[in-house]
């Protein structure tokens, strides 16, 4: 394929996958005084689920990404962080699947109203990756027209994005679909290989694994360019970079590193601080 033609295919992904870029100017405005605060896309709710109110919490926070935990328990899915937090009542249906379906009527088609871009939802498997992938495409199967599908290759937004992340067993019944109503949450090991991101529309993986600067003193400047060699590879093949496991006690460490994260390009900032995000977030913005 053409160098041009390769550029414009993967454009026509990205925009598929993550939606329409913000609205320039009085669009912009016009459209926040009528739909309120814009969403902050980079923004990723870690362990969403430990927060009083599962997604609802994030939403009003207008996060851009939440994280569901889940176990296989029978063929129920439930959401905990550890076995021994295991609740029968908390299941991915009522946490978030049922809410994100009655959102989205109400707001006639989208998450945030007014706003076409998907909600990103990545699902992070706790039990073995094969058996839970497979329930969970069972109960995604339920909610027509809730999530981004991948029908042969082509990709068909919807107002969420499901994204497999835990377990790499999963990655082998997804792989076998010509129909998926989710994607696959890949590592730094994946960037560069042969899935495309309609299968892997994001990267993933842990930052004290890769890097060494937590945010105090300067950003050493070989660890910098290594950052944005990373957000170039992915981007160039139309994906999307998150890390988690970065500081995220409030304080000026994290904020020079989120401050590097987004000047290198990084899609999602990973936190536990929902407040301490979308105010940094406004104090910043981005496109």
């Amino acid at each position: 394929m053409a160098l041009t033609t390769r550029r414009r295919a993967l454009t026509t992904l990205g925009a598929a996958l993550a939606g329409p870029l913000a609205l320039p100017g009085a669009q912009a405005l016009a459209a926040q005084r009528k739909h309120g605060p814009r969403p902050l896309w980079r923004a990723h709710a870690h362990n969403d689920y430990e927060h009083p109110r599962p997604l609802f919490d994030a939403l009003g926070h207008r996060f851009g990404s939440v994280e569901a935990d889940i176990y296989l328990v029978g063929d129920q899915l439930l959401v905990a962080h550890d076995p021994v937090e295991l609740d029968p009542a908390r299941t991915l249906e009522s946490l978030y699947l049922d809410p994100l379906a009655a959102r989205v009527k109400a707001n006639h088609g989208s998450v945030y109203r007014g706003c076409r871009r998907p909600l990103q939802l990545l699902i992070d498997i706790k039990t073995e990756g094969s058996a839970t992938y497979l329930e969970l495409d069972r109960h995604l199967q339920r909610y027509q027209h809730l999530f981004t599908t991948c029908a042969h290759g082509r990709v068909h937004p919807g107002p969420v994005t499901a994204v497999i992340s835990g377990d790499r067993a999963a990655r082998t019944p997804m792989e076998a679909q010509t129909v998926r109503r989710a994607f696959y949450d890949g590592r730094l090991t994946d960037l560069g290989g042969a899935a495309p991101a309609s299968f892997i529309p994001l990267i993933s993986d842990n930052w004290t694994l890769n890097f060494s600067w937590l945010g105090d003193g300067p950003f050493p400047d070989a660890e910098r360019q290594r950052l944005r060699g990373i957000i170039r590879a992915a981007h160039a093949h139309g994906q999307q970079v998150r890390f988690w496991a970065t500081p995220d006690t409030a304080g000026p460490p994290r904020d020079a590193l989120w401050t590097e994260l987004l000047a290198a390009g990084v899609d999602y900032l990973n936190t536990d601080d929902l407040t301490g995000l979308e105010a940094f977030l406004d104090a910043h913005p981005t496109p």
